[in-house]
């Protein structure tokens, strides 16, 4: 089994904690439905911000899905002049069977402009991720004491 090392990007709205998690999730739930990840093949993911985005660790988001055995960190890009704004990128390091040429990177919203080579996604169904999300939030909430 070989490790893959998987792309994804997305743009926050607002640096608002509830924002940022809820882009993380959203591009973390697209990446998982769209290589068929398991969360146990996952050997690490670095999340990285831009500068403005500082409210809340994106990886959190990561934690939300139940990823509680994944390796993650978080940094913040290099702050170039005239470069996208208020974005979020992922590196997932995946062991996996496939081939490089069966990955498929995810780039959505703002950043479809940092990989337009990349955004050939099929139709998403935005309100059936967010339920997808939802699912996964309460799944991995501890059971309530007795």
């Amino acid at each position: 089994m070989q490790c893959r090392g998987i792309r994804g990007a997305t743009t926050a709205d607002v640096n608002s904690r509830e924002d940022i998690l809820r882009a993380t999730r959203e591009l973390l739930a697209l990446m998982i439905r769209q290589n068929g990840i398991r969360s146990e093949d996952v050997g690490s993911v670095i999340f990285s911000t831009t500068s403005d985005l500082d409210a809340e660790f994106p990886a959190l988001a990561a934690r939300q899905l139940g990823w509680f055995d994944v390796a993650l960190l978080c940094n913040h890009e290099l702050d170039v002049p005239g470069s996208l704004r208020r974005c979020i990128r992922v590196l997932m390091h995946w062991n996996t069977e496939k081939p490089a040429s069966e990955i498929h990177h995810v780039y959505i919203k703002e950043a479809v402009n940092l990989r337009p080579d990349r955004t050939q996604l099929p139709p998403v169904d935005w309100t059936e991720l967010e339920h997808w999300i939802s699912k996964r939030l309460e799944e991995s909430k501890p059971p309530a004491s007795q």
